[in-house]
């Protein structure tokens, strides 16, 4: 079950969110009291709820933004359980103070919005002391560990407990909780109100991850990334998963670099079967294989790693073949024909984990790639281990391709009136391929039509390499024409009849 947050000023706008909620089907909501700036009307609140409740005061230094005394909150909480409400949220500190009464449920809750304490068995101890109906311990995760420790914690504890990690780090535990057991999980009304740090939209966890039907026998699969909730991969992968009747979920999951180490030793933990994997750990992620295939290992980078049943990790580069497939389509060249772009050469803008995947695999069919990148040491770097050119980032009009690949993110979502290319420098018998899936129609994109160069868009290479990584998660045919509607339905603004 989701409850829904609800903060709103004034009465009658929470009173209206509330009744439009429980129409659209949520089953619970809480009503943060706090966020009301007139004086608290209980009876107008309660007496006529459309649905159950969740009530809660919370102070500033719990996240809220009580501003009256201790005293007058105390009573509010109070004059609520007095008043019936289903449930009553109140923090370990002052639950002693507000006894039982009536049916109204206790959930005793603990905040801490600096990390995620090393005694959380402790904590979870005392809290439950308290005459709880419910725990609920909301903390910050710093860490991927921090996800698994909660997780841990609400899978094992005998009194039902919310285990919430917060911030994007966290957003994990929020999406699981009916996994390992919670009675129910956060969400916002409204992407513009997010009442705590990394709370999901009660849409988006109904649309996009199917939270109701998450169990204990769902596969999981997600992204690692840093940041990660850009990523459009869980909207096309969860979509997949529903199609196909495969009880699966796809989760973002943000890992900083500097804690790769400690996702790739935990995730299995929890059941985590396979991951794809973008900026900034394609590289780094290849020392963590204890397999890995020959492209990937000849590219030195992977986006994709396998968790098989005796704990091996096989990594893969889809990347890699998605490009591949594009060009040689494009061309008109039957796929995996050896030596086949000997005589063409290629441009490649950017020295990153893309780029090194499409400049080895055009190497390997003898086209002849020069790398530019804004950080020239980069660029020198990956020429070097690919066996290609090398130039400055200024001197990349000085180079007339046949192929020209844009592996940068410039012209990326919000920046979409940027190119990586002068439109003059492009002619009609090149062929422009634009890595950048959100827009489709980059700048880029939009300068090549305009000189009748052949075009390949990032959403073609996103959708096949996400089939290749289905195929590797499941075992079966991605629904490529799904993937793509749903990819271009969320990168393609809405176009008016």
């Amino acid at each position: 079950m989701i409850c829904v947050s609800l903060g709103r000023a004034r009465h009658k706008r929470m009173i209206a969110e509330h009744q439009y909620l429980v129409e659209q089907g949520a089953e619970l909501v809480e009503l943060r009291l706090d966020f009301i700036t007139r004086a608290v009307n209980l009876k107008r609140l309660l007496d006529d709820r459309p649905g159950p409740v969740v009530v809660a005061v919370r102070r500033k230094e719990d996240g809220g933004r009580w501003e009256k005394s201790e005293a007058e909150r105390m009573t509010l909480l109070r004059s609520a359980i007095a008043a019936g409400v289903e449930y009553i949220d109140i923090e370990a500190d002052i639950a002693s103070e507000i006894p039982r009464y009536g049916k109204t449920k206790r959930i005793i809750s603990y905040h801490d919005f600096s990390g995620t304490p090393d005694e959380l068995d402790e904590l979870h101890a005392a809290m439950a002391a308290e005459d709880a109906d419910i725990v609920k311990i909301a903390t910050m995760a710093n860490t991927f560990s921090d996800n698994i420790r909660m997780i841990q914690l609400t899978a094992k504890a005998e009194i039902p407990t919310i285990g919430i990690c917060m911030g994007e780090t966290g957003m994990m535990t929020r999406i699981l909780a009916n996994r390992v057991g919670s009675p129910f999980t956060y969400a916002t009304f409204s992407t513009d109100k997010k009442l705590a740090p990394g709370q999901l939209n009660w849409k988006e966890m109904n649309s996009l991850y199917h939270y109701d039907s998450i169990n204990k026998d769902t596969a999981l699969f997600g992204v690692i990334a840093d940041p990660v909730a850009h990523s459009h991969s869980p909207l096309i992968h969860n979509a997949a998963f529903i199609d196909s009747a495969i009880n699966a979920r796809y989760l973002p999951f943000r890992v900083p670099k500097d804690d790769l180490h400690t996702f790739m030793n935990t995730c299995h933990d929890i059941g985590i079967q396979g991951i794809s994997i973008t900026i900034p750990h394609k590289e780094a992620s290849m020392n963590y294989c204890t397999q890995a295939e020959a492209s990937a290992t000849g590219i030195g980078a992977i986006n994709t790693m396998i968790f098989d049943s005796n704990n091996e990790r096989l990594g893969y580069n889809t990347d890699y073949r998605a490009a591949m497939d594009c060009i040689e389509e494009t061309l008109g060249i039957q796929r995996g024909t050896e030596n086949s772009l000997q005589g063409k050469n290629a441009l490649i803008l950017g020295a990153g984990g893309v780029s090194r995947a499409i400049a080895w695999g055009l190497r390997q069919r003898q086209c002849d790639v020069t790398i530019a990148s804004r950080t020239e040491e980069r660029s020198r770097l990956l020429a070097s281990e690919i066996g290609c050119h090398s130039i400055h980032w200024k001197e990349r009009h000085t180079i007339a391709p046949d192929l020209l690949i844009n592996g940068t993110p410039v012209g990326m979502h919000p920046n979409v009136d940027n190119s990586p290319f002068d439109e003059a420098s492009i002619n009609q018998f090149m062929v422009v391929f634009d890595t950048v899936y959100n827009p489709e129609n980059t700048l880029l994109i939009k300068q090549a039509l305009r000189r009748s160069a052949k075009v390949i868009t990032g959403v073609d290479m996103f959708v096949r390499q996400a089939a290749y990584q289905y195929r590797l998660f499941t075992g079966s045919d991605a629904p490529t024409d799904l993937m793509r509607q749903k990819i271009k339905q969320a990168t393609n603004p809405v176009q008016l009849n």
